[in-house]
């Protein structure tokens, strides 16, 4: 049961997160919620111990910090800053949020490198109405940069320590 929790929940909210991005530029509070709630309630049923389990809020809440004066001064939006410290609840204060981060960087980097592309071209004019494109078209819009970050989630998510604990207890 508590490999389904972990093999369903953060992937579902890296993808619901990153889709709603892409369709509305906003990510609902209720993934953060979701992500830190089942983090709370599942990692110390799979054995982790107090002091780990506290550094990995300890990862949440540094993101967050980090995260929100970033959105304060007007350099990301606030989903994205919320989602970003949830999913660093779930790596922890360790080489796999580095990992999530870098990667997450990167395609962020890729997709607004696209967008600005896309933006700049004969297509953004022919596509502005299409519900999936809309965004990316939109001039005065921002990056979805939800998208990045569920990607790379998905990405760095089977090197987590609840994931990496999922495998093994299946492997048995």
């Amino acid at each position: 049961m508590l490999e389904a929790l972990i093999f369903v929940v953060f992937p579902f909210c890296m993808l619901f997160a990153a889709i709603s991005d892409m369709l509305s530029m906003t990510i609902a509070n209720r993934v953060p919620v979701l992500l830190v709630a089942v983090f709370a309630l599942v990692a110390p049923l799979t054995g982790m111990d107090w002091a780990t389990y506290g550094w990995h809020f300890a990862a949440g809440g540094l993101v967050l910090a980090v995260t929100f004066g970033l959105f304060a001064l007007g350099g990301m939006g606030g989903g994205d800053a919320k989602l970003l410290a949830a999913t660093a609840v779930w790596m922890g204060l360790n080489v796999h949020l580095i990992q999530y981060l870098v990667v997450s960087t990167f395609i962020g980097g890729l997709l607004t490198l696209a967008i600005l592309v896309y933006r700049k071209s004969p297509l953004a004019a022919v596509t502005s109405h299409n519900p999936f494109l809309r965004h990316f078209a939109d001039e005065t819009s921002g990056v979805p940069y939800g998208i990045a970050l569920g990607i790379g989630g998905l990405l760095t998510f089977p090197n987590s320590p609840l994931m990496t604990w999922a495998l093994a207890r299946l492997a048995v």
